[in-house]
């Protein structure tokens, strides 16, 4: 400065100045020195961190005054942040959350795509060798198997679990680590070798570390425990629930018939590749497309057209991840809508604390505060409530994780579907309540730090125009309420829609009926003695006191499991052009009887015979489409699985899926078709009961106990508790949608109210007036609530609308209801109108009883 100074001085001085007149021109062109030097500080320096903490302590005492205005705020943003936060957290558990494995962004899942389609993509155990063999991208290739189902002893009565068979390098390609012992060595491919779980670990083994070189029984057989995985390790898929592994040379031990699988037809691993240093992604696909077309030219029958694809390890394979995406967009979808109406009203509040501070503002300005140190102040303030209500809405949403624990999928396999706010969770939080903040917060700072002086200094707000029907705390409402539209119709919609399939006709008994699983083939019992043990188990739990007959059957109605085929009726015109697919289920005699499913014609099973005749009795479903009006009794019928003749016919029931129409179902007896396929989830024992259930189910174990300890008891329920489970989608629709929808009501609810509580004490002079000149207090009140009601009566014709388009959308969602409910749409605008009526008819009834005197002194 000093060097300028001089610098201009002088050259003043050559311009004819004298040396004072010269010296004063060259202060006045630089200024002042010292302002200058703290300018340059300013900017280099962490000056403005001193001035974001000066805003944040002059914001905080302003709010320290107005707790009310705090928690409004804070209350309004926590509802919207906390439904958004919550659906993102699904988003994040199914979607982004790595697989819990070492370096997750090197690790990938390998898929096969034959002929393009987005199914049947796991390997055969030869390409997986192929690919093995020929693929240099990778450090090392490892397959496993989805599931397996074991039984496993320890500490109480046996246990029945999963767990997976995996190739020997699976957890070095994984790079886990274990928490005691080790993985498996190249060389124990058949090794009776086993990995426990954590929590199998600690459950049935008390987390002893002497465990290591133990033998445990896994189904019968001798097992050698060699290490014990992570907590947080069920697997590389995030949502099966794996605990145990074992080398995949023991496969046919656990689940006979696998080691004939072996061609290149038959698809039943997954497959998982480590990338080495330095190769890419791209150059791992384009490797791989050379092997595809490289077998394809080797094995044209069964490797045609074949390609193969990469995702991050674990992600869902794509067909069911297409499934699960849309109905997490469309509950994202409404989040935002929640967020949107909370957005709009602390954007109302914040534009009435700026209208009450237009004299504030102007007095800052006219003292010589800059426009732009105002609007930063008050977005500090708005984004300090903004991430106060992000707090909440984390806290509200850690509880509806832990709430929607409660819902369980109605499978029969171990799923993790449990929720947890993990960093990017909070990010996410963050992110949102600081978006939310500054958008709620930009306008309403931005008119308040621009007053007209002359009015603001007199106290009269710019905001603040009674008259004025189109003002920007209108528009808001209106939005408010026009969302809250959207939001009730989908959760009426939804609620219906659960009520619908809560009344759905199942067709068979749910009251006083006991469930239990067990599997004498998982503990090395052959056909004969597996039937004869369930049959004797059968005739035992019958003459049981309490206990009005029981049952056997290999899958559980509604439980989503189960395996199905086409059907052909033998020498008898077809009456469709395809073949119907049927449900197939082995049972035992008196199943019917034990269900409850009406017998239409024909018998029962009996005591079948094994080298004669399979006999199956069908379904009134699949007697229609196989025979029409024909007597099906004596007709034979056949599929993939065998030649059956009908020998009987009963009424419909619902099968794998309580949302689907009757589907048709082909019964074939258990005695017969016992060995032929084994079903994962064991054979289910159903009990119809008179007396007490919980002691009847006691017995019962008791019973299968004494005929064979070694057997492990599972999925012990009622069919009520499974058509409850079978609920789980349209009872998680119903209470999220439910949820959110009030959330929205009692926001645009309260949105309204303030608008209107906050123009009748703008107004409050004026109604003072109108007393004065002989305005009768219930016309004035119906002026203001007529001015209410018009703003909600704009929002409903803009909100009936894009609900109709919503409820377009959700129509696979809903159970027994048409997306257009007449019912919906005709009560949700009612419904809405009394909402509003209230909102507007309290402030109505609070200026009504102003005293025109008082009014008329009001300021």
């Amino acid at each position: 400065m000093e060097l300028h100074l001089e610098a201009e001085i002088a050259e003043n001085v050559e311009h004819g100045m004298p040396p004072e007149q010269a010296r004063r021109a060259a202060h006045l062109k630089f200024g002042s020195a010292r302002r200058v030097r703290e300018q340059v500080w300013e900017g280099n320096s962490m000056a403005w961190m001193e001035t974001v903490l000066r805003d944040m302590r002059y914001v905080v005492r302003r709010l320290f005054k107005q707790p009310v205005f705090v928690l409004a705020v804070v209350v309004s943003l926590g509802l919207g942040v906390a439904a958004n936060v919550t659906i993102f957290s699904m988003v994040n558990r199914v979607m982004l959350k790595p697989a819990p494995v070492g370096h997750p962004s090197t690790l990938l899942t390998v898929r096969t795509w034959p002929k393009g389609e987005d199914c049947c993509n796991n390997f055969s155990l030869p390409v997986y060798e192929d690919v093995r063999d020929q693929a240099k991208s990778f450090s090392g290739v490892a397959a496993y198997q989805d599931l397996i189902p074991a039984s496993i002893g320890g500490v109480g009565e046996p246990e029945h679990v999963y767990g997976q068979t995996v190739t020997a390098n699976f957890f070095d390609v994984a790079e886990m680590p274990m928490v005691a012992g080790r993985g498996f060595h190249a060389d124990e491919e058949r090794a009776p070798a086993i990995v426990l779980g954590y929590g199998l670990w600690k459950r049935k083994f008390a987390g002893d570390s002497a465990v290591i070189g133990r033998t445990v029984q896994l189904s019968g057989h001798p097992y050698s425990v060699v290490g014990v995985a992570p907590a947080a390790f069920h697997g590389i898929d995030g949502v099966l629930y794996a605990e145990f592994w074992v080398p995949m040379g023991n496969v046919d031990q656990l689940e006979p018939g696998h080691a004939n699988f072996v061609g290149r037809d038959y698809h039943w691993i997954n497959v998982m590749g480590r990338l080495k240093p330095g190769v890419t992604q791209a150059m791992a696909q384009s490797e791989l497309n050379t092997i595809a077309q490289r077998l394809e030219v080797a094995y044209p029958k069964t490797d045609k057209d074949n390609r193969f694809e990469m995702d991050a390890a674990g992600t869902m394979p794509p067909r069911a991840l297409r499934q699960v995406g849309v109905f997490l967009a469309m509950l994202l979808v409404v989040a935002t809508l929640v967020l949107c109406i909370a957005c709009a009203n602390v954007g109302n509040l914040l534009l009435a604390r700026a209208a009450d501070h237009q004299r504030e503002m102007a007095v800052r300005l006219a003292l010589g505060a800059t426009r732009g140190v105002l609007l930063r102040q008050m977005l500090t303030e708005s984004v300090l409530l903004a991430i106060g209500g992000g707090a909440a809405g984390v806290a509200l949403s850690l509880w509806a994780m832990w709430a929607l624990g409660a819902f369980k999928l109605p499978v029969p396999l171990p799923l993790d579907l449990s929720l947890h706010a993990d960093w990017r969770v909070l990010l996410y939080a963050f992110a949102l309540s600081v978006g939310a903040g500054l958008l709620c917060g930009f306008v309403p700072a931005w008119r308040a730090s621009r007053p007209l002086l002359a009015n603001g200094l007199k106290g009269e707000s710019a905001l603040a125009r009674p008259g004025r029907r189109f003002s920007l705390r209108n528009v808001l409402v209106v939005t408010q309420i026009a969302l809250s539209a959207v939001l009730l119709c989908a959760t009426v919609l939804f609620l219906r829609s659960l009520g619908s399939a809560s009344r759905i006709d199942v067709g068979f008994r749910t009251r006083g009926m006991l469930m239990m699983s067990l599997d004498p083939m998982e503990h090395g019992y052959d056909k004969a003695r597996a039937y004869q043990f369930l049959d004797q188990l059968r005739a035992r739990v019958g003459q049981m006191p309490g206990v009005s007959s029981a049952a056997v059957v290999d899958f559980a109605p509604l439980s989503m499991d189960g395996t199905n085929d086409g059907v052909s009726a033998k020498g008898v015109p077809k009456l469709h052009d395809k073949d119907p697919v049927a449900d197939f289920y082995m049972v035992s005699p008196g199943y019917f009887d034990t269900m409850g499913i009406a017998r239409l014609a024909g018998r029962d099973f009996a005591e079948e015979s094994l080298t004669g005749q399979k006999v199956a009795v069908i379904n009134q479903a699949l007697a229609q489409s196989l025979f029409g009006r024909m007597n099906p009794v004596g007709q034979t019928v056949s599929s993939d699985n065998g030649t059956f003749e009908v020998v009987g016919v009963v009424a419909n029931a619902k099968s794998r899926y309580i949302g689907t129409e009757n589907a048709p179902v082909l019964y074939r007896s258990l005695q017969q078709g016992l060995g032929g396929s084994r079903s994962d989830s064991g054979y289910t024992l159903l009990v119809h009961t008179t007396g007490d259930s919980a002691s009847v189910a006691d017995a019962v174990r008791q019973q299968i106990h004494s005929m064979d300890p070694t057997l492990a008891v599972f999925n012990a329920t009622t069919v009520e508790g499974t058509l409850h489970d079978a609920l789980f989608l349209p009872r998680l629709s119903g209470t999220l949608f439910g949820v959110f929808g009030i959330a929205g009501l009692l926001l645009a609810g309260v949105g309204l109210y303030g608008v209107m509580s906050y123009s009748v004490s703008r107004r409050t002079r004026e109604i003072g007036i109108r007393l004065a000149l002989g305005a009768t207090r219930s016309g004035l009140q119906g002026l203001i609530v007529k001015q209410g009601m018009w703003l909600a009566g704009i929002a409903v014709v803009i909100g009936v609308p894009l609900a109709l388009m919503v409820a377009r959308v959700a129509r696979s969602f809903l159970y027994g209801i048409e997306p257009y409910d007449a019912v919906t749409f005709a009560t949700v605008p009612v419904f809405l109108g009394l909402v509003a009526m209230l909102a507007c008819w309290v402030p109505a009834r609070r200026a009504a009883k102003v005293e025109p005197m008082v009014a008329l002194r009001y300021e």
